[in-house]
C-alpha cells in the first residue's frame, strides 16, 4: 500500500473502518500528507465508531488540501443502540482508476500481528470501486434505510461486488453463501474471525456435509473479541455431530474474511460469518472464478490451516459450567456481536 500510494499521480481514496494513532496510522497519515502536497486529489472515508481519533491528527493533510469525513458519528436519541450498530466496516483503497485493494485489514499496528488477507488487484476494476466509494460518500450520514433497502450487486469481467446495507429483512452478502455453499459439491471453506452463522446457514452446511461436501470452517482459538468466542462455542457440538470440521488458528488472531467452494469460486472482503455483518453493518465482498485470484486465495488458507489445530469434542463436552452458562445467557444478544 506505501509503495502504490508514493506512486499515485491523480488520487488516493480511502474507506476504511479504523485507522489508529500508532506506527502504521501515522506513517500512513504522513505519506498522504506528502501526496497532498504533491497535488494528487486524497479523500478519507472513515467509520466514527471504529476510528476514533482528535481532529488535530489529520490536520496537516486537511491544510493541505485533504478531505477527511466520517461515517455517521454517534448521535443521541430513542433509538441509540438500533442506528448506532449500523457501523461502514469496509475495508477499500482506490488509486488512480488502475490499483485496487480490498479485504479484513485496518490501518493499524496490530494488523501487521494478524493473520490478515487483502487482495491486489491491478486494473480496470478499481474504476468500478470509485463509484462503490463515492456512494458510500454520499449516504455517510443516513441514518433511516427503507427496510427492504438493497444494493443491486455489480457485475464487471467475470467479478461480483455484492454490498451490505443494514436490514434485517434482506442480507444480500448471506444470500449469496447460502447458494454457494447449496451448490457446492466437493468443498467449502470458511475463514472468518468471527463465526456466528444463523439457522439457515448452518442448515445449509449441515446439508452440504451429508450430501459429502467437505465443509471446513477457520476460527481464531481465542479472537480479540471474548463474548463471539463463549457464544461460537455454544454450536460446536452441533457442527461436530453433523461432520462440519472446525479448526482453530493458534498463532495470534485471525482476522482474514473469505470463503472458497470447490476451488474455484471465491468470495474476498470486509464480511465476518455473524449476525452483525449481514444485519446491520455496511460490508462488501468480491467474488469470482478467476483461476488466479481462487489459486492465491487456495495458497493462503492452506497456510493458515498448517497453524490450526483441530477442535477437541472431549474437551468441549468437558469445558466449565461457567463457560456453558455464559454461551446459553449471550444467545438473546447474538445479533450484536
Amino acid at each position: 500500500m506505501f509503495e502504490d500510494i508514493a506512486s499515485a499521480e491523480h488520487y488516493i481514496y480511502l474507506e476504511i473502518y479504523r485507522i489508529a494513532n500508532d506506527e502504521s496510522g501515522r506513517r500512513f497519515r504522513d505519506l498522504l500528507t506528502e501526496k497532498c502536497q504533491q497535488g494528487v486529489e486524497v479523500r478519507l472515508l472513515l467509520d466514527s465508531w471504529g476510528t476514533v481519533l482528535p481532529e488535530a491528527f489529520f490536520s496537516e493533510l486537511i491544510r493541505y488540501g485533504g478531505e477527511v469525513v466520517y461515517f455517521k458519528k454517534i448521535k443521541f436519541f430513542i433509538d441509540f443502540v438500533t442506528k448506532n450498530h449500523r457501523r461502514n466496516h469496509r475495508k477499500l483503497l482506490v488509486i488512480d482508476d488502475r490499483i485496487l485493494y480490498l479485504g479484513s485489514a485496518n490501518i493499524t499496528a496490530y494488523s501487521l500481528k494478524w493473520r490478515e488477507l487483502m487482495l491486489r488487484i491491478d486494473g480496470s476494476l478499481a474504476k468500478v470501486f470509485v463509484k462503490v466509494f463515492n456512494e458510500s460518500y454520499k449516504i455517510r450520514n443516513k441514518y433511516i434505510f427503507n427496510r427492504f433497502s438493497y444494493k443491486r450487486t455489480i457485475h464487471y469481467h467475470g467479478f461480483e461486488i455484492v454490498q451490505e446495507l443494514p436490514s434485517i429483512y434482506r442480507q444480500m452478502i448471506k444470500m449469496r453463501y447460502e447458494m454457494l455453499i447449496s451448490q457446492a459439491s466437493r468443498e467449502v471453506i470458511i475463514e472468518t474471525p468471527y463465526f456466528l452463522p444463523g439457522y439457515r446457514l448452518r442448515r445449509y452446511m449441515m446439508l452440504a456435509a451429508r450430501r459429502g461436501v467437505n465443509v471446513t470452517v477457520l476460527v481464531p482459538l481465542h479472537s480479540d473479541v471474548w463474548s463471539v468466542d463463549l457464544l461460537r462455542g455454544k454450536y460446536l457440538g452441533f457442527y461436530y455431530h453433523n461432520n462440519i470440521n472446525i479448526k482453530f488458528y493458534t498463532p495470534g488472531n485471525l482476522h482474514a474474511k473469505a470463503v472458497l467452494v470447490d476451488g474455484e469460486t471465491y468470495a474476498i472482503g470486509s464480511a465476518n460469518f455473524d449476525y452483525r455483518s449481514f444485519r446491520y453493518q455496511h460490508e462488501i465482498m468480491l467474488f469470482g472464478k478467476h483461476p488466479s485470484i481462487a489459486g492465491q486465495l487456495r495458497k493462503h488458507l492452506d497456510e493458515t490451516m498448517r497453524d490450526c489445530i483441530p477442535f477437541d469434542y472431549e474437551a468441549w463436552k468437558n469445558r466449565s459450567i461457567l463457560e456453558k452458562v455464559l454461551g446459553w445467557m449471550l444467545i438473546p444478544f447474538r445479533h450484536l456481536f
